[in-house]
């Protein structure tokens, strides 16, 4: 079982689906199907931080640069608002991690903002300065 995990990744993935359905328990390559399903929940938290990165360097540009604002911030802010709300609701259990996922994300949001702008992350709050009800419910406007 073992080296169709390492030889052919789509083959295995379906043969341990097959055994699923099929109660073949016996036959689970239990150690990487176990792996793997520890990897699809890191994905869940690492999809969160990549969503709540683009939002808070969004509100970041928004806050500090004002004179700059835009339909595209406003928008993708808006965006992510909402795709966030969603996956947090398609995973309720990632809730109790969305505090310290916006203290990992707002550090990289700093380096998008870097990126992108002529604003220098180092004279800009180190720690996210926006409240949860900033982040996903205070109403912007241009």
């Amino acid at each position: 079982m073992s080296s169709l995990y390492e030889t052919d990744f789509y083959a295995w993935t379906q043969q341990q689906a097959t055994y699923l359905r099929q109660g073949k328990f016996e036959l689970l390559d239990l150690e990487n199907l176990s792996e793997e399903i520890e990897a699809l929940g890191r994905q869940e938290k690492r999809e969160l931080r990549s969503r709540l990165e683009v939002l808070l360097a969004h509100l970041i540009k928004w806050y500090y640069q004002p004179e700059r604002r835009s339909k595209s911030w406003l928008y993708t802010i808006r965006e992510q608002r909402r795709r966030i709300e969603r996956h947090l609701r398609e995973n309720p259990s990632l809730k109790p991690y969305l505090s310290e996922a916006i203290g990992i994300s707002y550090e990289t949001a700093l380096d998008l903002v870097g990126q992108e702008t002529p604003l220098d992350p180092e004279m800009l709050p180190q720690t996210c300065p926006f409240s949860e009800a900033q982040i996903f419910e205070e109403p912007l406007h241009l």
